[in-house]
């Protein structure tokens, strides 16, 4: 299947012009941050196309699926279901599309609440999402930039206006974000001889 077809399969598939409009605007930008970041272009396109093959399902039909396919649900997933659609998306991947690539799985996985571990085309993805053009908030032109410039430092400011915002809208932070701002800690640590 050619990329072109793909995305004409990713349109009928979502049903809706501005979810797919999103979509191609997260591809774009995962590729040319996987560009300047020496990643793979390809494989941050594909993620950046399928990522949110699951976003427009309702909580009961993310909650069925996941529970069809045999995915753990983790209690704070089952309490906000919208979550799953990125562990369900890759899923949807692997069965609608034929991806088998792991990194291009876990970037799709991971793209909403991030994770503890988290590859440079899992951040790129993330990144892509929280940044794209079609999003307008205070900052995000400038965030864009500085992901260009310094990929670890836009994710680590996203990361935390991400836990930011849950507080501020008084909505429980998913745990694996939490550990992500953790490791991102860990990292900064200097090490001690």
């Amino acid at each position: 299947m050619t990329f072109a077809q793909l995305c004409s399969n990713v349109r009928a598939d979502l049903g809706q012009t501005h979810r797919y409009a999103h979509c191609v605007r997260v591809a774009r930008l995962a590729d040319r941050l996987a560009l300047r970041h020496g990643e793979s272009t390809a494989h941050a396109r594909l993620a950046g196309m399928l990522h949110d093959l699951a976003r427009l399902y309702s909580g009961e039909r993310l909650l069925a699926e996941c529970r069809a396919r045999s995915m753990p649900i983790a209690e704070y997933e089952a309490a906000s279901p919208i979550l799953l659609h990125a562990r369900l998306g890759a899923y949807l991947a692997r069965e609608r599309y034929g991806i088998t690539d792991a990194s291009i799985l876990s970037a799709i996985a991971k793209h909403t609440t991030a994770d503890r571990h988290m590859s440079r085309l899992d951040i790129i993805l993330y990144l892509a999402d929280a940044l794209e053009p079609g999003r307008s908030y205070e900052g995000r032109e400038r965030l864009e930039a500085l992901a260009f410039s310094s990929l670890e430092e836009a994710y680590h400011e996203v990361l935390v206006g991400s836990v930011d915002y849950c507080r501020r809208m008084e909505v429980t932070v998913a745990p694996p974000t939490l550990e992500a701002i953790a490791a991102l800690k860990d990292q900064a640590r200097p090490i001690l001889g």
